[in-house]
């Protein structure tokens, strides 16, 4: 089977080296279709962080997010004989989604691979995008399994890959954020923070910001279940995540790309002695103008960004368009300081709020887990909501997971609490209870069953 990391180096010619000059040429290449989107001030952000915080709505585009950049970019550079040929994408939703578009534009015949995890909003719009130039392949669970079907599309066939982020031309065509972001803010913004997925958009924004504005700090925020670019700078090279959580699909990438890594490992970070990656924490602040660093963001945290978002601004922000956001809450800012985040997409599938809701419990502390033993007698479960629950607690699963005609039996007990700190005045009460409680941690083999 190829490796579809390879695939970008089939196409005829060599490739152009990604530049500032290269993503301003991709500015004027796309600006025929793309318009630029709006950067806008979230006066909630900026009163929670003190900064100045805007936010580059790419949740607007066409196709909802800023992958058409990337596509429509790489897609206008192609021979007439590689056009002919058609061409093959794999994605997880929202880069098929721009080379769907930009087929349908250009009149190209395009086959896309996306995994069978793609929500079903998204597969939906690639077809309402693509029309009858565009076939919709779902193969394997994660999206590097859709690529590995694309790349033996492409050696079969003669396709042209458009690769959604290891290819110079995606790269270039997703920069052309930051040379909107520098004309929009008129002046040079502190901070950008990117989502980090295949990496091709860090490396896009980031080389441009290098060159054009290099007192610009840099925080790229990746999702803590699958940090393939924090993976990739400790080992010295791209490397395959064993497992990922593909909850946040469009940045679950278990392999960031050679170019990618190739571009960020030049942007300054640097891997300590003990082979950890300087990572952001809570209340840590960017250091030094012009600074480059990761960040892992925890899933439960993308999800209270993507509440937030929705209840308080209206923005319906898929969990890779909120990690930008979601990252900004877990640093400290300088007063003052103007800070981008780019939103990067806002294909979000209505049918995922309820575990975006879940998530966010769990992470705020809200939302817990137990094996309760009850006793097989009357009133027992009164006792329990009368003597366990506090007032302001509630019962969100009630579920037995097994009874019969012994003494007890075991029912599994979702509780949401009215605050995080009422978890220890819970467990001491039911520690002091006759009824037997056990926690389910988050982590453990069987809360997994849970999520």
């Amino acid at each position: 089977m190829s490796n579809p990391l390879d695939v970008a180096e089939k196409v005829a010619g060599p490739l152009p080296e990604l530049s500032a000059d290269e993503i301003d040429a991709a500015a004027k290449r796309i600006s025929e279709i793309i318009e630029p989107t709006p950067l806008q001030r979230i006066e909630r952000l900026s009163a929670l962080s003190g900064a100045d915080v805007y936010v580059k709505r790419e949740d607007l585009t066409a196709v909802r997010s800023y992958k058409l950049r990337g596509a429509y970019n790489l897609i206008l550079q192609l021979s007439d004989s590689e056009r002919a040929a058609g061409v093959v994408a794999a994605s997880a939703g929202n880069h098929a989604q721009g080379v769907a578009y930009a087929c349908k534009t250009m009149g190209i015949q395009g086959r896309i691979y996306v995994p069978t995890t793609t929500p079903k909003q998204k597969r939906d719009r690639i077809r309402a995008h693509g029309g009858q130039f565009v076939q919709l392949i779902a193969i394997g669970d994660t999206y590097d399994a859709a690529a590995a079907a694309a790349a033996d599309d492409v050696a079969r066939t003669g396709a042209t890959t458009v690769a959604p982020f290891d290819d110079p031309r995606t790269a270039a065509g997703q920069g052309t954020i930051a040379a909107e972001i520098l004309e929009q803010i008129g002046g040079t913004p502190d901070l950008v923070i990117v989502p980090v997925g295949g990496g091709g958009c860090l490396a896009g924004i980031g080389t441009y910001l290098r060159e054009r504005s290099p007192a610009t700090a840099i925080l790229g925020a990746e999702p803590a279940g699958a940090a393939s670019m924090t993976a990739a700078l400790v080992a010295g090279g791209p490397v395959t995540l064993p497992e990922i959580d593909p909850f946040v699909d469009g940045a679950a990438v278990r392999r960031i790309g050679d170019l990618p890594y190739a571009a960020v490992s030049k942007f300054g970070g640097r891997v300590r002695s003990h082979g950890s990656l300087p990572l952001l924490t809570a209340t840590e602040s960017p250091r030094g103008a012009g600074s480059f660093r990761l960040m892992q963001v925890d899933e439960g945290a993308i999800c209270t960004a993507m509440l937030e978002l929705y209840q308080n601004e209206g923005i319906i922000a898929e969990p890779a368009g909120a990690l930008a956001v979601a990252a900004l809450a877990e640093i400290r800012m300088e007063p003052g300081a103007t800070v981008v985040c780019l939103l990067s997409g806002g294909n979000n599938d209505v049918s995922r709020y309820g575990e975006v809701i879940e998530r966010s419990l769990v992470h705020r502390g809200l939302k817990h887990y137990f094996l309760v033993d009850f006793p097989q007698e009357p009133g027992a479960l009164r006792r329990f909501l009368d003597e366990v629950l506090g007032p302001d607690d509630d019962i969100t699963l009630f579920e037995y997971v097994k009874r019969n005609n012994r003494e007890t039996g075991a029912a599994l007990v979702g509780i949401e609490l009215g605050a995080p700190d009422g978890l220890g005045p819970l467990q001491k009460r039911m520690h002091d209870s006759p009824i037997q409680c056990e926690r389910l941690d988050p982590g453990s083999p069987a809360y997994r069953y849970l999520t």
